[in-house]
């Protein structure tokens, strides 16, 4: 086969590990719906912690920084997917922050403007860095660094579950959506040789087949214990 022929397949290859990656990651943005519609219906976040969407907005703004033509100008479907991120985290916070006490409210409404702060000082910064190369490195570290701190948060869940011997707590299409994402994202990094990308996301779909492997573990032990019959003593 001739580079001509094989190029187009490797582009074809690679745009569609991009695109399976940001149709998974939807499915992860959209998975808090349930509990906002709690919220409202309720009336209050409850015992509901704003910070999960404090750090996802976060780590969408940086990674969406790193994904323009002005930082990594072949990285687009990285933009498009954490500029969707973005607006979804951006709502839930403004939710959050309406049916919020006022204590919570504060304090959500501090860590906006402090994360708002930070990017807007990483995207002048980086922009004062003339060399193209090293504005990349510079910007690709800190996206590399959210991402892997983003997936290490399943950590807490997984410890909980080995703990509890119950999935209750790790919901299997959340872990799905999230193993799924992160390994599109990893053939999309290593076909584009990045390795700001595929490293993270490397790191996730490890987790991520971690946590399937304990929820069907777990799942599958809580079945045959269902299925045991009840002894019943006549003492």
């Amino acid at each position: 086969m001739s580079f001509s022929a094989a190029y187009p397949v490797y582009e074809v290859a690679k745009d569609a590990a991009g695109v399976a990656g940001n149709i998974f990651a939807f499915g992860l943005f959209v998975s808090p719906i349930p509990t906002f519609r709690r919220i409202i219906r309720n009336g209050s976040t409850e015992m509901f912690s704003g910070l999960p969407y404090i750090y996802s907005l976060m780590n969408c703004l940086i990674c969406m920084w790193y994904g323009t033509p002005l930082i990594s100008p072949d990285n687009l479907l990285v933009t498009t997917v954490n500029s969707i991120g973005a607006v979804f985290q951006f709502v839930y916070i403004i939710i959050f922050l309406v049916y919020a006490e006022k204590s919570k409210k504060v304090r959500m409404f501090g860590l906006l403007l402090a994360v708002i702060g930070v990017f807007v000082i990483i995207l002048v910064g980086s922009l004062q860095v003339t060399d193209s190369q090293t504005r990349r490195i510079l910007v690709g570290f800190l996206s590399c660094a959210s991402l892997i701190s983003m997936f290490a948060s399943p950590l807490f869940i997984i410890k909980l579950v080995i703990q509890t011997k119950s999935v209750e707590f790790m919901p299997f299409y959340l872990s799905l959506s999230t193993f799924l994402m992160s390994t599109s994202f990893l053939v999309y990094g290593l076909l584009n040789e990045d390795p700001f990308i595929y490293v993270p996301n490397g790191i996730g779909t490890v987790l991520g087949i971690i946590q399937l492997v304990l929820y069907f573990y777990f799942e599958s032990k809580s079945r045959e214990e269902s299925r045991e019959p009840l002894i019943v003593s006549y003492a």
